[in-house]
């Protein structure tokens, strides 16, 4: 069992995009439409993404639709479409989202518990150029039963980066009711699903930075970063998965070759068969984390140059803001 000083942990979900050229201020930039229980992004004048923070089947707030600058869609289409996509948890796997198999003893990963949207504490808000957008939302986590086991403060914003787009989201989470733990399974952290054309089973690739390619190399890995990426018309598309060092614990990546990864540092037992984790934040402590995640799209097969991606996120999140 590990708990945590009196001290905020941090974490800051980072969704992430690179560019191999800086980004002009004089650029278009992000701009959203709020409308009832969702926001539409767009970047550059092109649809970005959808985030649903109300929505009759999933009781989570999640993002769908999310395409690279160049149009491609890079996440499964959200429903599912029969015939043309693998219509498994289609509730469970929106598109990308931030979710727990096990917290404080509720399934939220599989949708048994709720996670409402309290208000917006910051509505979204769009500066020039590279500086993009931001919003921050309150949480609060309800189990079945519909007691209260955690609040979450969760800051997003989103930075256009040229071929790529970067969206950060700034989760700390806070115990309601006593302790809050944070169990062992592999369904915990940030997941995406991609588009059907970019999975392994259709010619895809999962790769991470120290090398291991696709489901068998990449379960289970300990890495700074994750990739999951296909050619479309000759473009290399993906999402390239981030943590943040300064996390509490570096992630373990559940990565399925059908077009699931996700960003886990809470699964030791269920994805390295090692000592099981119970990560307990106590009542008046916090627990934060940052993680990033990289939508681009090259035109050469390639892709784009994720190590540098990676610096490019490091840099980032010196630059946010303590709250």
């Amino acid at each position: 069992m590990a708990s945590f000083p009196r001290l905020s942990r941090r974490w800051l979900l980072v969704l992430c995009g690179f560019v191999l050229a800086p980004t002009s201020a004089a650029e278009p930039g992000v701009a959203f439409r709020s409308e009832a229980g969702q926001v539409w992004v767009e970047v550059g004048g092109k649809p970005f993404a959808r985030y649903v923070y109300r929505d009759t089947q999933i009781p989570r707030p999640h993002f769908c639709d999310l395409r690279e600058p160049g149009g491609n869609q890079v996440t499964r289409n959200h429903p599912p479409i029969e015939g043309q996509d693998p219509t498994d948890h289609d509730t469970f796997h929106p598109g990308l989202w931030l979710a727990f198999g096990d917290l404080g003893g509720a399934d939220f990963w599989r949708n048994k518990g709720r996670v409402e949207q309290v208000k917006f504490v910051e509505t979204p808000r769009a500066e020039s150029g590279a500086k993009g957008g931001r919003f921050t939302v309150l949480n609060r986590y309800l189990r079945e039963t519909g007691e209260a086991c955690a609040t979450e403060t969760c800051r997003v914003s989103v930075l256009p980066r040229g071929n790529a787009t970067l969206l950060v989201l700034d989760s700390t989470f806070t115990p309601e009711g006593g302790e809050l733990a944070f169990g062992d399974q592999e369904e915990m952290g940030l997941g995406v699903r991609v588009a059907t054309p970019l999975t392994v089973t259709k010619g895809g690739r999962i790769r991470n930075r120290d090398g291991g390619e696709n489901e068998k190399a990449v379960r289970g890995s300990n890495s700074a970063w994750c990739d999951y990426s296909g050619v479309i018309d000759g473009r290399r598309v993906g999402v390239c998965l981030m943590s943040d060092p300064a996390n509490f614990r570096p992630s373990w990546y559940h990565a399925r070759d059908y077009g699931l990864l996700v960003a886990n540092p809470f699964g030791r037992q269920s994805l390295t068969n090692g000592e099981k984790s119970r990560v307990v934040v106590k009542p008046g402590e916090h627990l934060r984390l940052r993680f990033g995640a990289l939508f681009y799209g090259a035109k050469n097969g390639a892709g784009v140059d994720l190590p540098a991606a990676y610096d490019d996120f490091l840099r980032t999140l010196r630059t946010t803001p303590e709250r």
